[in-house]
């Protein structure tokens, strides 16, 4: 049986940090924090974790590579918590962090333009070739 298969798509923390990459310790963390929604519990207290939780984990990853900063993700998960009346509030979030990521790119962009003067630089004056 593989993971996807175990106990009627229910993971246990163990199987969680083995798909997502993130450490038992940071899942307890996230859900400590607030930024998990409530996680269903088996009988006998263990996490058992959805399909649901993975995509939101998911998405949490995506919102982490963009920089936004933990409080803020834990802001966009008390909106979703609080419901529909939110939408709007969860909206100019996401698009105040696209802006700060596509800055980021804008600034991105630049230096490597200025590493492939650099690098193209050093390929020329040490007899190199430019690629």
């Amino acid at each position: 049986m593989s993971v996807i298969e175990s106990s009627a798509a229910h993971f246990t923390i163990s199987e969680v940090a083995a798909l997502t990459g993130l450490s038992a310790h940071t899942l307890r963390w996230y859900e400590r924090i607030g930024l998990m929604p409530h996680v269903d519990r088996s009988h006998t207290g263990q996490r058992r974790f959805s399909q649901r939780d993975l995509d939101w984990l998911a998405f949490v990853g995506k919102l982490r590579l963009t920089g936004m900063p933990v409080a803020g993700m834990v802001r966009y998960a008390e909106l979703v918590r609080e419901g529909d009346h939110t939408r709007d509030e969860r909206r100019e979030l996401l698009e105040t962090t696209r802006r700060d990521v596509l800055s980021r790119i804008g600034e991105l962009q630049d230096a490597l333009a200025v590493l492939d003067i650099k690098i193209g630089h050093y390929g020329t004056t040490c007899g190199g070739t430019t690629s």
